[in-house]
């Protein structure tokens, strides 16, 4: 059940005629020349759920008359790119400053692929509205992405998409919804719940930079407040843009300071090194065989893909989304897990977190899966052999900039050369659905699984031939392409770790951290965050097709529960 919302114009701040870009001067503003013309777009209506409506002008404290494109392309939600022309300036001249949208960042703006990311952070203390403001001014807004709009030239032909600077209002950004407070106060769990999925029903103004943050001000189970961030993807892959948040954050200990983050993994070694000619003859050929290994395994894995771009489809479960699911609203539940659990798990299995989280995944997908179908352990080994499930996993293929750094990027007086932007690949990452006796098998598959995958070449594959479609056939032949690759997966995976100790974000001391994403075509999307020492994990869901959602969240909890009492009972 949706909340209830209810004007309250006592409450309401007083602001001016609001146009779609404001001057320098501009109380709250950051100082970015803004372009000349703009032709204002929104996301297209095929994105909002029909049957969720949107919330009344007098809803949300902040609105602004905007003179939209009411073009037939952009009506349809087929005019995607089709921005504003002052990126080119007269005579169709470049802008100073002015950068490309990365092709996955254009894959972003396509409508079946409209993606934004989520974040939602519980604070142990109400929200200072005016200390976030001036925290958002003095880091956030200063960011390249976060103050620039996405601009093309109509003029030219296949002409793309650039990153243009603007003028930063505030109060376009920072929104303040006025809540029915008999709906808070009776559920303010389900009410928290409900306003973030209604975020995944209302457009964005791509006439702005692409971000707001919607401040919910009322106690739940677990924080004093709450923010949520929502920000388009093509700002950033998933692993920078929380990075960059977390850049925002300071440690509780000493707010001078930026958070401790736990150690990064080594470096991803799809193949070892060469031993030296000393090392003798059966390491040299096994240094061999390990390539051979590794070009096969990705040749394998390239043909698995293209194949599943084309026409290999997942077998149908209660998991695979149908057609438009993309449009559809999400619900976004989450629930906190001990990370001292997983590491229990981890240490008895001697794998790793990511080992164990598939495990996890792979146990609670299983449970719903036969208790929604009736198979019973009779008639398990039919289901074991036929059902193929897989989800889509984006891996980040470059070094991702340190908090310092992404600090630093936020600092005009800096000299920033840091590389931004969506640098992603594609692995298919397969689900083993199954009744094991042994909860534990469950780990031991998820790490074969996982090792499978790390003697791959498979995610550097997809993100240089995904350009090379772009270049050579143009973003529409790629978005065809992921496309089919997402509607013949079942879901998405992901997993990210977070600080390893408390911090505040622009003085409210953070109680936990929750990311998700939505507009790309799978019903359901499983994403494990880490923060201290609790994992919270975090599915995103087709409302339709999940009435029972909650039901799969306590599925994912009792899983870890038996792995770890198995873990328990084996050290």
């Amino acid at each position: 059940m949706d909340i209830p919302y209810k004007s309250s114009p006592t409450r309401r701040r007083r602001r001016s005629p609001a146009v779609a870009l404001t001057t320098p001067a501009a109380a709250g503003t950051a100082g970015c020349s803004p372009p000349k013309h703009r032709s204002v777009d929104m996301d297209p209506p095929a994105t909002a759920d029909p049957a969720a409506g949107s919330p009344s002008s007098s809803s949300l404290r902040r609105r602004a008359a905007l003179s939209v494109n009411t073009s037939a392309a952009g009506a349809s939600g087929r005019g995607m790119e089709r921005e504003s022309k002052e990126g080119a300036g007269e005579g169709g001249r470049e802008v100073e400053g002015a950068e490309p949208v990365s092709p996955a960042g254009r894959l972003f703006r396509e409508a079946h692929f409209n993606c934004y990311i989520v974040a939602l952070l519980g604070l142990a203390a109400p929200v200072d509205v005016a200390a976030a403001r001036a925290g958002l001014q003095a880091t956030l807004v200063r960011h390249p992405r976060f103050c620039s709009v996405q601009v093309s030239d109509d003029a030219k032909k296949n002409a793309k998409p650039r990153w243009v600077r603007t003028t930063v209002n505030l109060d376009d950004h920072v929104i303040i919804p006025d809540l029915d407070p008999a709906a808070t106060s009776a559920d303010p769990d389900r009410a928290l719940e409900d306003y973030v999925s209604s975020l995944s029903t209302r457009p964005m103004d791509h006439s702005r930079p692409l971000w707001d943050l919607h401040v919910i001000d009322f106690p739940t189970s677990e924080a004093a407040a709450a923010v949520a961030i929502r920000m388009h993807h093509s700002l950033g892959d998933g692993v920078s843009l929380i990075s960059l948040l977390t850049a925002c954050t300071r440690s509780a200990a000493d707010p001078t300071r930026l958070p401790a983050l736990r150690p990064p993994p080594p470096p991803r070694r799809s193949g070892a090194a060469a031993p030296p000619l000393s090392a003798g003859t059966l390491a040299l050929a096994a240094w061999a065989w390990s390539l051979v290994a590794l070009a096969w395994n990705t040749l394998v894995d390239v043909a698995l893909f293209v194949a599943t771009s084309w026409f290999l489809r997942d077998s149908p479960t209660p998991f695979l989304g149908s057609p438009g699911v993309e449009f559809r609203r999400k619900r976004f539940l989450n629930c906190t897990l001990d990370l001292d659990d997983v590491k229990l798990v981890k240490n008895a299995m001697k794998c790793t977190v990511n080992d164990v989280l598939v495990g996890v995944t792979s146990a609670a997908l299983s449970r719903y899966y036969f208790r929604k179908t009736g198979e019973t352990s009779n008639d398990k080994s039919k289901p074991q052999k036929n059902i193929r499930m897989r989800s889509a996993l984006l891996v980040n293929i470059r070094k991702t900039p340190g908090l310092h750094t992404l600090a630093q990027m936020m600092d005009p007086s800096k000299d920033n050369t840091v590389k931004w932007g969506n640098q992603i690949g594609y692995i298919v990452l397969p689900f083993r659905i199954a009744m094991h006796d042994d909860p534990l098998e469950y780990i031991r598959q998820g790490k074969k699984t996982a090792d499978r995958k790390k003697r791959s070449l498979e995610a550097v594959f997809t993100y240089w031939s995904g350009n090379l479609v772009v270049k050579l056939l143009g973003i529409k032949a790629a978005a065809a392409l992921c496309y089919g690759m997402f509607t013949n997966t079942t879901m998405s995976f992901s997993s990210l770790p977070g600080p390893t100790e408390k911090v505040q974000f622009y003085g409210h001391p953070i109680v936990y951290i929750a990311t998700s994403v939505y507009g790309h075509p799978h019903a359901l999307t499983v994403h494990f965050q880490s923060y201290m020492n609790i994992m919270k994990l975090v599915l995103a869901v087709d409302d339709e097709q999940f009435p029972d959602s909650h039901q799969l969240l306590d599925d994912f909890a009792e899983s870890l529960r038996l792995v770890r009492q198995a873990a328990s009972a084996t050290s």
